[in-house]
């Protein structure tokens, strides 16, 4: 609607302002010449008035004075001589001029003062009911010796009336021509003041649409220049802002979600804002009991209880989690709105690993332990019984020498096994690669464990398939490390009549090396940790084994170093099998078989 606009407001401001002044002009105007013709009226019939009465004084013919009384005065005037109390005479009413009673002059107490105190006296005199009755009358004494007396000059207002509709015509004529033209410069002058003011508008909601870029055009050097000026300077400066303020909120935004700690921004009543994607994970792991049509994200009772003990101590509250999928911690702290709590910040950090590893620790050490304590042990125990003397003879002095030696034999491949663990473990291991024949490598590695295989009544023997490179390019005390450990495992845990086989396998990207044995085999749930320091399997794996629980943990630390992958395939009572993957290099001699 138009009056709601700033034109409209202000075009109808105008309007009425205009509108007032020029009423109030109007009717000071209209009263003005009102009273400006009753004024030249009555001046006009006091001057003929007078000059009837000087005719008089100066003795003058009745007859002549009748005559020159009907010329002297305006034909809408008439001429009332009263002299020496005698019947007054009229003039003649040549244009129906309605008669005034003489009466009516001689008791008006106004009038009545011409003859009673001799003043020239002027009046509207109205008498009946009928307007047209009212008369505009002067009186003028005769101020003679001789005579004595009054003239009356009398008129209707019908003139002065007709005069003043003339004029008031003019005067409304005037006042609406100014109007119409106050009207169409008005508007034309709000809508050329508030152009600018509506572009400013049009700017403001291109802004509020996220266009910042949007300028006020400037098109004079007044206050609305200055102020279209401002606006494009603010505007700039918002925007330069925006830009700033975006490129902040964009990095704090990539900030925490490229954090590996979970952050979880929640309100006062309790409902999630904003999460990065590892707090999304955590809370979709807690809520896998939730409808699968209820994609949305809510706190468990756990974290609830948490957060109002945040909201009511107003403090930071910390709690750990031990879940079955893993162990977090979560620190919950309070965000303020000046001086009150919007909401609460949850930080939550997967300690799963760091428990993991600790656990690792405390299970390497009492590993470490339990595996010099037997050694130190008999170590100290055979020592003092050679100090004590109770080896008597020399075959008893020899037998507990022996085992002193055999004991501190086993120490020190504990110590080199942890020492060369540690190394590969810190990327320390150096391999001295070589071109290395594949068929006299195993053939080498199997006739070294022949006669081991022979007392346990195992077959042990290889298989050859698709080999396609005769050298493979490999540190070869390290690999023979590797075969050793694996064939030296699978005989120790093969039954007697077992088999065991090591099969080769190439292709164009990897020789791939299986150990298979028919062994007890390993349980599934033991499967992920036996390459693990230490780790043993159930007592079907480990009965009679003299080894330090660091070999498979050497044997992987010694694959991955040659860029290669190991795994391990079982069941019980079915056989193990272990398969090794070493990629071809590309210094690797490719001579094929011919």
């Amino acid at each position: 609607m138009i009056l709601r606009s700033l034109v409209g407001k202000l075009w109808l401001t105008i309007i009425l302002l205009v509108s007032l002044v020029l009423s109030f002009l109007t009717f000071v105007l209209i009263g003005f010449f009102e009273k400006f013709y009753i004024d030249l009226q009555v001046q006009n019939m006091k001057d003929d008035g007078i000059k009837i009465a000087q005719l008089i004084e100066n003795g003058q013919p009745l007859s002549n004075i009748e005559y020159l009384s009907n010329n002297i005065v305006s034909r809408y005037s008439r001429v009332i001589i009263s002299i020496d109390g005698e019947e007054p005479w009229y003039s003649k009413n040549t244009y129906g001029i309605q008669d005034l009673p003489f009466k009516e002059i001689k008791n008006d107490s106004v009038l009545n003062k011409t003859f009673s105190e001799n003043l020239v006296v002027s009046k509207r005199l109205v008498y009946g009911e009928n307007s047209e009755r009212e008369k505009l009358v002067v009186g003028i004494p005769i101020s003679n010796s001789k005579v004595s007396g009054s003239v009356f000059v009398y008129q209707t207002l019908q003139p002065v009336k007709v005069m003043i509709h003339q004029t008031t015509n003019f005067v409304l004529l005037a006042a609406s021509i100014g109007i119409v033209l106050t009207t169409f410069f008005s508007f034309f002058l709000s809508s050329k003041i508030t152009a600018p003011l509506r572009k400013m508008k049009e700017v403001v909601g291109s802004m509020t649409s996220g266009n910042f870029d949007a300028r006020v055009p400037i098109h004079s050097t007044d206050e609305i220049g200055e102020l279209a000026f401002s606006f494009n300077k603010m505007s700039k400066q918002l925007n330069f802002n925006m830009n700033a303020l975006k490129q902040e909120k964009e990095k704090v935004s990539n900030i925490i979600t490229s954090m590996v700690d979970g952050v979880i921004s929640i309100n006062k009543e309790g409902i999630i804002v904003t999460t990065n994607p590892p707090a999304e994970r955590f809370l979709k792991m807690l809520n896998d009991d939730t409808p699968e049509d209820n994609n949305s994200l809510v706190l468990t009772k756990d974290l609830l209880e948490l957060f109002h003990l945040v909201v009511d101590s107003e403090k930071k509250q910390f709690i750990e989690l031990n879940l079955d999928q893993g162990n977090w911690q979560i620190l919950m702290s309070p965000l303020y709105n000046q001086t009150t709590i919007r909401g609460v910040v949850a930080v939550i950090r997967d300690v799963t690993e760091q428990r993991r590893l600790e656990k690792m620790r405390k299970d390497f050490i009492a590993h470490v332990s339990h595996e010099l304590r037997t050694p130190i042990s008999l170590l100290q125990g055979y020592s003092e019984a050679i100090v004590d003397g109770v080896a008597e003879s020399k075959e008893e002095m020899q037998e507990l020498s022996q085992i002193i030696y055999d004991e501190s034999l086993r120490m020190g491949r504990l110590v080199n096994d942890l020492l060369d663990l540690a190394r590969m473990e810190s990327g320390f291991t150096e391999l001295n690669r070589d071109h290395v024949p594949v068929i006299q490598f195993v053939d080498r590695i199997l006739r070294k464990f022949k006669g081991l295989a022979k007392e346990k009544n195992i077959k042990l023997f290889g298989e050859i398939d698709n080999i396609s490179h005769l050298n493979i390019f490999i540190d070869e005390d390290r690999m023979e490390q590797v075969f050793t450990n694996l064939i030296d495992n699978a005989i120790r845990h093969t039954n007697e009549n077992g088999r065991i086989i090591v099969s080769v396998f190439q292709n164009e990207i990897s020789t791939t090396f299986k150990f298979i044995d028919s062994g007890a085999g390993i349980a599934n749930e033991d499967l992920p940790f036996v390459f693990e320091r230490f780790y043993k399997a159930d007592k079907a794996r480990t009965r009679g084994s003299s080894g330090t629980g660091l070999g498979l943990s050497i044997v992987k630390n010694i694959v991955n170093a040659h860029g290669g992958t190991i795994q391990v395939f079982s069941e019980i009572g079915q056989g193990t099998t272990f398969k090794v993957k070493i990629p071809h290099n590309l210094h690797l001699d490719e001579k094929h078989v011919e």
